[in-house]
């Protein structure tokens, strides 16, 4: 949105004075919607003439709810966000966006009319997302030396306790060619390590137009194809192909895939690209497939960063089904054990852990404590569950939640855990060479004569002397500080 603000003329400023405050929501947590309001609040109190436009999940989960707030004269949710540069742009230059370019079902009828209370701003929202975009103006390194590309948007995946398919949509995807077209641009501009990134990055490509190719499933994903195939020649309908299951668990694989995959993805932007570092986001352990993880020995260390995060949420078999997630425990050990014989000791594994979810028992959260210690991670990402409204999760939060104190007391157990492994796995480099990408560095490191950086396998360091951003370098690992941040030259 600010690029395309820029090429139209428009300026970026503090919210104190700006004509219009542009405030892009989150909507995962109750803490999100907390901090949202508050900013909103906040920009309003300190500039009371600014035209306040809301855009992002919350403002596609609660519309009418933003609309209410005092400064704000905009809401666009995610369906709309396209629209969102041109209602900041009619708003910047005469005050007013209503009467744009859009269907005017679009606008709530609440919002055109006068009561007693005041007003609600125009919304533009609803479920069908037709005005969302994936494509942003070229990616450039910059403020960010190793940005992200986003190449896939919303998830059909429904876990109980997610909000993001009613704030993000269905799985969309950014085609082939526009990705290998913003790689090309970003190693054209001086670009050396880029992030694909998504909602669910794993199901890149699975709403593409593909060739007839059936991609196989192979290797840990060898379970049996049921009788409902249909002819012996035909291909296996995503709608109803099953896998054989392990004690009712969800197969971790699903149907085999047709058409683009990441791991095609991945291949054609190695073979077709000059990118010195290609690094993947999040991916879920299902579509940890045997092609992706065959990509890291081909590539992990050299143009592929050996670095991989897979969502956990809980290490207890009877969580993971209430919350619905499409895998079990022993699943996850599996697609671990693949990618570190795959990668090699080199590689940092990180994980996302939810405490607290409805009815997790002490033995549960055990379970969870038990599989975290016996995997080698590098990371967690530890975080305490929030009710979404229209989840399934609200429901099951109404009717046994964890106490508060007790989801506090889990968390600081895995607090200390994760400040454990990750600086197990950090010792085990020293003295060791890594590769490494120079990131702008803080003026408080600089200060030290040292350069922030970030290793191939995703570890921050800070290297002796002053370097530029940007730059790839191999580093020797000499220390490790206090705060877990490894010191090298």
């Amino acid at each position: 949105m600010s690029d395309r603000l820029r090429v139209a003329g428009l300026s970026e400023g503090e919210p104190s004075a700006a004509d219009v405050v542009v405030v892009n929501t989150c909507s995962v947590t109750a803490e999100a919607d907390r901090a949202a309001r508050a900013f909103i609040r906040r920009a309003h109190r300190v500039n009371p003439a600014a035209r306040i436009v809301v855009t992002g999940c919350y403002a596609q989960r609660a519309p009418q709810e933003l609309a209410r707030m005092a400064g704000v004269a905009a809401v666009v949710g995610n369906s709309h966000k396209a629209l969102a540069p041109e209602i900041v742009f009619e708003l910047a230059r005469d005050g007013t966006a209503v009467g744009l370019a859009a269907s005017p079902e679009l606008v709530s009828a609440e919002s055109l009319m006068d009561g007693s209370a005041r007003a609600s701003a125009p919304i533009w929202a609803d479920d069908r997302f037709a005005h969302s975009f994936l494509e942003e103006a070229q990616v450039m390194p910059g403020v960010q030396t190793r940005p992200n590309l986003k190449i896939q948007e919303g998830c059909g995946n429904r876990c109980a306790f997610c909000v993001i398919p009613q704030t993000r949509g269905s799985s969309r995807s950014l085609p082939a060619a526009a990705v290998l077209r913003q790689v090309k641009g970003f190693v054209a501009a001086g670009g050396k390590e880029l992030v694909l990134s998504g909602i669910n990055l794993g199901r890149w490509g699975r709403d593409l137009a593909g060739t007839a190719r059936e991609w196989p499933v192979r290797g840990l994903c060898s379970p049996t194809l049921s009788a409902e195939r249909g002819d012996a020649g035909s291909s296996t309908s995503a709608a109803t192909a099953t896998l054989a299951q392990k004690d009712g668990a969800p197969s971790l694989c699903g149907a085999p895939a047709t058409g683009p995959t990441l791991a095609g993805l991945v291949r054609e932007i190695i073979a077709g690209t000059g990118l010195a570092r290609l690094r993947l986001s999040s991916v879920e352990p299902m579509d940890w497939n045997e092609e992706l993880i065959g990509l890291m020995a081909e590539f992990g260390g050299t143009r592929l960063a050996r670095h991989a995060h897979l969502p956990l949420q809980s290490g207890s078999d009877t969580v993971l089904r209430r919350m619905h997630r499409r895998y079990r425990p022993w699943h996850y050990v599996e697609k671990v054990e693949a990618l570190v014989r795959t990668a090699g000791p080199e590689l940092t594994l990180g994980a996302d852990v939810m405490v607290g979810f409805p009815g997790e028992t002490d033995g549960e959260f055990e379970e969870t404590l038990d599989l975290v210690r016996a995997l080698p991670f590098g990371y967690l990402h530890l975080f305490p569950f929030s009710p979404r409204p229209g989840t399934r999760g609200w429901a099951l939060h109404a009717a046994q939640p964890v106490p508060a104190a007790v989801v506090e007391e889990r968390m600081a157990a895995l607090r200390t855990l994760a400040a454990e492994k990750s600086e197990t796995h950090r010792r085990c480099f020293a003295g060791r060479e890594l590769e490494a990408i120079t990131l702008h560095t803080p003026a408080e490191v600089e200060a030290r004569g040292r350069t922030a950086a970030l290793t191939e396998n995703f570890l921050p360091i800070e290297v002796k002397g002053r370097l530029e951003a940007n730059r790839l370098a191999r580093v020797r690992v000499t220390g490790l500080t206090a705060e877990g941040v490894l010191q090298g030259q």
